[in-house]
């Protein structure tokens, strides 16, 4: 049986009924009094509350131990208190996790004016998740079309597919001709391989109650904004896309008028400069004409080679939700393997196991069979057994070791994988994952067993589970490797098991079932997410440059996961820092009331670009005219980026920034720093008064390093705060001399 952490703390609303209080910090500071009477202190208050309710009515939700409710429920002020449930059953469930629903009913502005455009394979527009009703018209100020072609009409395109333009000949121009590769594909901006689809309908997919893959996960589908709209851009066949035809789709893009681009795409390593970097190239322009540009970071596993890492570009990572989709084993001797898989069907009966290297066939080695690839097992061996398999590399083929079985008569599969918990894999016969740990359990008892036999379940979802989130093991790591000062990625989304909408045509992924949504894991995952959050922050503050709604989202995010640790990484739980996970893990509420912005222009980044080496011939491609660079410049961490990096620290170094206000009334901020190892760090000024909204204040950070830093980086963090907003600031040093 599946045996589950007992929770020691439930999640309570809190009622108090109407309020006379002037604003909404005066009624959280007096809901934060309040339950730090009953928890003991004020920033352990502050932690425990989820919500807070200041406007129709006071209220707030918080997270707390039995006894502590009851003695708050017995306060004069609370006039009901009760335990927070589900009124509706979960979908992906990254959505909830991230508090959008609550955004949704009390905070969000409509973002119906917003038109994101999403670059990847096409959409499916049958699907529900594209469904206009309750939309207004079309943005007049949207200047994209509907391309028509293959199995895509007029018709497709409506109030949420505002437009959709498809690009090939880029791709035809590196692979050859589409019709030549015999496989299902439509000329048009149709998408038979379902990741534009996931993605689009991730960013603002409509509400769709009742949605499940094959039951797992069942829930209302929504997309981060729901009345968003939609402009497609397919430039990607085959997952793959030609530099020319993204270029070409962002061209269109920006003319267009989207607001957002969402780009869940890169290159691989080893990173080119930026002037020789079609997508770098595109989301300069982008920027200028004030489009956010939203990009993943990739799935190369590996520090150094986390892509997408322009200073205009928002770089996603992707980690975890509170969420596991397992699929575990049931042992013979009574006993309980975890496993992770999408199994849509249960084993009514135990079936014998056995290994792949006791099944070789003739001429194989043990160690060959034990990858379980075709022709590598013995039928007679394997017919009617669960095969446990291992996997030679992280990018081995998972769905071919199970036809190969199947088609030896094997009636499932058992694949040891580091990355169980970080893959929803699909297979043609029941499967499942499991980590090297668990392995070890398995072997032992099919040691001890003359006849071992085993049973895998049906897929179970489970919520929540903890620690969440987790950075995925495959997310690209930092260091920025064009310019380090600049800490990438930029923060972290989820991105692991993410249900969405799918191509019923791409049975590649599914195991050969047509499915209307699908379970995905990569950063291609948690990129749709920031990008529909930054359709809602556009939503908030339609005059906000990029860079402001890339500063919203960067300095309000979280580095700890719901056990209240710091973020740790997948499959070992090691240790993470602003190079796994930016500047945090993204927090949509906070973002549209960040309280501080580091804002920046093209004027700013053309001294930075100057400040790194680049000449007139190389900024000559990235911005389309000539630029002399002046003869005195900044230093590249003086940049006025969110975060704050200085890659080559020797001795006592000042780092110069400034922020935006943007709140009502007078007020003060004051700095916080947490201190990176050996370097002492202090703030001038410590304070920042603003008087207005729209007020600039520049502070400098003067760090003086008083050891090395071995030829790694050392972290910390800078944070300011007025006692609602915490407006932080990540701080990456590699200290080469004192």
């Amino acid at each position: 049986m599946l045996h589950m952490m007992k929770r020691l703390e439930l999640h309570y609303i809190v009622y108090m009924g109407d309020h006379s209080y002037k604003n909404s910090k005066s009624v959280i500071a007096a809901n934060h009094k309040l339950l730090a009477s009953v928890i003991g202190s004020h920033d352990e208050a502050v932690n425990a509350a989820v919500h807070h309710y200041t406007k129709s009515f006071r209220g707030f939700s918080v997270m707390l131990k039995p006894d502590h409710a009851e003695q708050l429920s017995g306060s004069d002020s609370v006039l009901s208190m009760f335990e927070s449930k589900p009124n509706v059953i979960h979908t992906t469930h990254s959505w909830e996790f991230l508090g959008l629903n609550n955004i949704q009913q009390y905070d969000q502005p409509s973002t119906s004016d917003v038109i994101v455009g999403v670059i990847d394979s096409g959409v499916w527009p049958e699907s529900k998740s594209f469904n206009d009703v309750g939309l207004s018209p079309v943005p007049s100020k949207f200047k994209g079309k509907c391309s028509t072609g293959e199995n895509f009409t007029l018709s497709n395109c409506n109030r949420k597919i505002v437009g959709a333009r498809f690009y090939y000949k880029g791709f035809e121009a590196d692979v050859g001709p589409i019709e030549s590769l015999n496989m299902t594909h439509s000329l048009s901006p149709r998408d038979t391989d379902g990741h534009g689809t996931h993605t689009a309908s991730t960013i603002a997919g409509s509400i769709v109650p009742d949605v499940s893959l094959y039951g797992i996960g069942k829930g209302t589908a929504r997309g981060g904004a729901p009345g968003a709209r939609l402009a497609i851009y397919k430039a990607c066949w085959f997952n793959e896309c030609s530099d020319a035809d993204i270029l070409s789709a962002m061209d269109d893009a920006i003319h267009d008028k989207v607001d957002i681009i969402s780009m869940s795409l890169g290159p691989g390593p080893p990173q080119t400069p930026y002037f020789k970097n079609a997508i770098s190239i595109g989301s300069f322009h982008a920027f200028k004409k004030g489009v956010v540009v939203s990009a993943s970071a990739g799935n190369s596993f590996l520090p150094s080679t986390a892509t997408n890492v322009a200073p205009w570009i928002l770089t996603v990572a992707a980690s975890t939700i509170d969420r596991d989709i397992q699929s575990n084993i049931y042992l013979g001797n009574s006993k309980i393997i975890q496993g992770f898989s999408i199994n849509p069907t249960t084993m009514e009966r135990f079936y014998g196991l056995i290994a792949g290297s006791a099944a070789a066939a003739p001429n194989i080695t043990t160690a060959n069979a034990s990858f379980c690839r075709r022709n590598t097992l013995d039928s007679t061996l394997i017919k009617g057994k669960i095969v446990i398999c291992a996997l030679e590399q992280i990018r081995d083929d998972r769905w071919g070791k199970a036809v190969a079985i199947q088609d030896g008569g094997g009636v499932g599969i058992i694949l040891v994988d580091p990355l169980a918990k970080d893959v929803g894999i699909q297979f043609v016969i029941p499967g499942t994952l499991i980590s090297p740990e668990e392995a070890e359990e398995l072997v032992t008892y099919i040691e001890a067993e003359k006849n071992p036999v085993a049973r895998i379940s049906q897929t179970m979802t489970v919520i929540p589970s903890k620690p969440a989130p987790e950075m995925a093991s495959f997310s690209s790591m930092g260091p920025n490797v064009i310019n380090p000062d600049i800490i990438k990625p930029d923060i972290t989304a989820p991105g692991v098991n993410v249900l969405a909408a799918w191509s019923p045509l791409a049975t590649e992924f599914t195991a050969g079932r047509r499915t209307d949504y699908n379970v995905l894991s990569g950063t291609s995952m948690s990129c749709p997410h920031v990008s529909g959050i930054a359709a809602i922050v556009k939503a908030s503050h339609p005059s906000w440059s990029p860079a402001a709604i890339k500063s919203a989202i960067m300095t309000t995010a979280t580095i700890h996961d719901n056990n209240k640790n710091v973020i740790v990484r997948l499959p070992n739980g090691t240790q993470t820092s602003p190079f796994d996970y930016g500047s945090g893990h993204v927090n949509p509420a906070a973002a549209t009331d960040p309280g501080l912005i580091y804002d920046f222009d093209t004027s700013d980044i053309i001294d930075f670009l100057c400040s790194t080496g680049e000449t007139p011939a190389q900024l000559h491609n990235i911005t389309g005219k000539m630029i002399y660079c002046k003869n005195t410049l900044p230093p590249s961490y003086d940049f006025n980026y969110p975060s704050i990096g200085v890659s080559n620290l020797r001795g006592r170094v000042s780092v110069h920034r400034e922020v935006t206000y943007y709140g009502e009334g007078p007020v003060v901020y004051k700095a916080e720093v947490d201190y990176p190892t050996g370097v002492d760090v202090t703030v001038s000024p410590a304070e920042l008064r603003f008087e207005k909204m729209g007020e600039k204040k520049s502070f400098d950070l003067h760090l003086t390093p008083y050891n090395t830093s071995n030829g790694g980086f050392v972290f910390g963090a800078l944070t300011w705060t007025d006692g609602i907003h915490l407006v932080r600031s990540p701080i990456g040093l590699n200290v080469v001399s004192l």
